[in-house]
């Protein structure tokens, strides 16, 4: 797949995801945190690029959502669904879903939503979700002490690029090799030619190298699980819970139970690993380092030790030297270590033992080891006790060598038993962030009683249109549970009438939700309904007062661009007579009514002139109402659910009734026989 072809990717854009290491099947998967791995890509960016994907992967060229209050509408759906997640991720994850005209997307994204409405959203799921999040990639490690070298320019630049961590050199002959085996603590050669070499020091002939990262640079691996420990362990946390409340996490959906990967196997690993991505646990490591950090203290100590020995031996003893004696020693030039050597020859022998074996207790050395420590002290006799500085340096070599080889023993070890985890740990994680997701839908799904939609195709149903039984809005400022059930179905033109106040806004915002919803792929808040799949959504929300001349001449252009080829539309319209003068809007309406007709478009428009559109159609236009039962203390009692074929009364008819009804007289009984 050609990335730029993936709708809103361009030539920079797609430079960034070639970065990664499988960039199509990333893509292509809709994961969003791997998407924004990519270089400059945020997770709010992954998300546009995978639902790119997914329109490509589908054929969904169209946009649903036509006009500003249908994309209002969508916006609020998702609001709803991501006040539901716990984590960034599968907030932004939900991104990724669209309402869509494609039967095949519908279906896919029914699919998920159907697994996800099956699971049980434990509170202890959701709080180990708390710490989750998607893995990232660490800084480039740099390791100073291994080299890889090449004759060839090609292997070089593949080298430069592919093991950023490690120094490339160019040799020509062993002695180039040879003088990095002196520079360096080990040499990794990449060219066959130099097979057989013997030269001194750590240097290995190894043209695969470039394909296994994990033994050339181990500290690559290393680092990522450092980086990643506590989402690691945030993940299998999740794992645990979910397992333990008798939901398991399955990515696949085939019933598995188990975690991709052996927790206990996962936690031994990291446990083995320092937050620096260096080896943690290992007392020999431990003790070769603090070795040769602390070499140059433990030899000043070591010194006074053997100073004080020799101090408290000079106190104790009365040194005689005869006349002649002391003459010679002063003719010689005779220094205080003649003195020692002569006088104190045992007790100086003494110090400087006592001075190795703190050496070599301090430094916790090995028999080995404390031989090369020895040569550190037992020079010239002196006082203060001196020591050698070169046999330091070469304790410390060796030491640091040591130490060196035994991290490089270890790391191999490590990324060998973690390279064949990482793959694992990666579902790991990606598995626990899509239980977000999923548990986001099933919470909506619960919280306000959803199923999931029958969405058909043009002329599959018995009837074009929508059908909603029980739908209850989740937008109204009320709470859910005091919402009343509607029942609607629409098929065709149809003008909606009602009293004010009584629910025909909300009821076209509870049919562009459900159609909305059901389009995404996602449960539906209503006992029961059925949708046809729409190519596009227009609603007009109602209009703010009666517009200007210019601004009305702009609002017959869009009525007469959407009359123009509007099969498979759903049009929603919310008193449109507010435009203009209500004798004119009536006309308006009925003409556009008849162009929707012909067209065999659903549409509703809501209208307080529902007698005049019908009177002025020149078809015979459906006409529901929201019908109310009358008043009670002042205030209307409604039948929400909209009666078919019906033309419902107006408030001030309601009003006027009651007066009729209460006072009696010929005025008021006048007035009514006027509705």
């Amino acid at each position: 797949m050609e990335l730029e072809a993936i709708p809103g990717v361009g030539a920079k854009t797609a430079a960034a995801l070639r970065e990664l290491d499988d960039p199509t099947a990333t893509v292509e998967s809709g994961d969003v945190a791997a998407i924004a791995r990519a270089p400059g890509v945020n997770e709010a960016r992954a998300a546009r690029i995978a639902r790119g994907a997914i329109r490509r992967r589908h054929g969904d060229d169209g946009r649903v959502l036509a006009t500003d209050r249908a994309r209002e509408l969508y916006r609020e759906a998702i609001d709803l669904l991501r006040e539901r997640t716990v984590t960034d991720y599968a907030a932004k994850r939900l991104e990724t879903f669209y309402p869509s005209a494609s039967a095949s997307r519908i279906d896919e994204a029914q699919a998920f939503a159907a697994a996800a409405t099956a699971r049980d959203p434990d509170p202890a799921v959701r709080e180990a979700l708390a710490d989750c999040a998607p893995l990232s990639d660490p800084p480039t490690v740099r390791v100073r002490d291994r080299c890889l070298a090449t004759a060839d320019a090609e292997t070089l630049a593949r080298a430069e690029a592919e093991v950023p961590e490690l120094s490339v050199e160019t040799v020509e002959d062993a002695r180039d090799v040879s003088e990095l085996g002196r520079s360096y603590a080990s040499v990794i050669v990449l060219d066959e030619s130099f097979a057989g070499l013997d030269v001194e020091g750590d240097v290995v002939v190894r043209p695969d190298a470039l394909e296994t990262p994990a033994e050339t640079v181990p500290e690559r691996l290393l680092a990522f699980f450092a980086e990643n420990r506590e989402r690691l362990e945030a993940a299998a946390a999740v794992h645990e819970a979910a397992a333990a409340a008798g939901d398991p996490v399955s990515a696949d959906g085939d019933g598995d139970a188990a975690p991709p990967v052996d927790l206990d196997r996962l936690r031994d690993a990291l446990s083995r690993l320092d937050d620096d991505g260096t080896i943690a646990g290992d007392a020999e490591l431990d003790r070769l380092t603090a070795a040769v950090d602390d070499l140059d203290a433990a030899v000043s100590t070591a010194a006074s030790v053997a100073d004080d020995r020799l101090r408290e031996a000079i106190r104790e003893r009365d040194v005689t030297i005869e006349g002649t004696d002391f003459l010679s020693l002063v003719e010689q030039g005779a220094r205080v270590d003649s003195l020692l050597d002569r006088e104190l020859a045992d007790e100086y022998d003494e110090a400087v033992d006592a001075a190795r074996e703190h050496l070599a207790d301090a430094l916790r050395l090995e028999p080995e080891e404390a031989e090369l420590a020895e040569r550190v002290f037992g020079g010239a006799p002196s006082f203060p006790v001196d020591h050698d500085e070169s046999a330091v340096s070469r304790l410390r070599t060796e030491l640091s060598a040591a130490r060196d080889r035994r991290a490089a023993t270890l790391k191999a070890d490590l990324a060998s038993d973690l390279g064949d985890l990482r793959e694992p740990a990666e579902e790991l994680v990606r598995d626990a962030l899509e239980l977000d997701v999923e548990l986001a839908i099933a919470r909506f799904a619960r919280d306000f009683d959803c199923t999931l939609p029958e969405v058909v195709g043009p002329g599959e149903g018995s009837s074009s249109g929508f059908r909603i039984e029980g739908g209850r809005s989740p937008l109204l400022d009320v709470d859910f549970a005091a919402v009343e059930p509607v029942d609607y179905a629409v098929s065709g033109a149809t003008l909606l009438s009602g009293v004010n106040s009584g629910g025909k806004t909300s009821t076209l915002d509870l049919v562009a939700l459900v159609v909305v919803l059901a389009q995404m792929g996602l449960p539906v808040p209503a006992e029961s309904a059925t949708v046809e799949r729409f190519e596009e959504v227009h609603y007009y929300a109602k209009s703010q007062g009666t517009l200007d001349a210019g601004a009305f001449e702009a609002t017959l252009r869009d009525f007469g661009d959407l009359v123009d080829g509007a099969d498979g539309r759903l049009v929603l319209v919310d008193e449109l007579e507010s435009i203009t003068e209500p004798g004119a809007s009536a006309k308006i309406i009925a003409g556009i009514l008849e162009a929707l007709d012909e067209q065999d478009t659903t549409a509703v428009f809501v209208s307080h002139l529902a007698r005049e559109i019908r009177d002025a159609a020149d078809f015979a236009v459906a006409v529901d109402g929201i019908e109310a039962a009358g008043l009670v203390d002042g205030e209307l009692r409604v039948n929400r659910s909209p009666k078919k074929g019906h033309l419902a009364r107006s408030t001030p008819e309601l009003i006027v009734e009651k007066l009729a009804d209460d006072r009696g007289g010929e005025f008021y009984g006048d007035l009514l026989e006027k509705f």
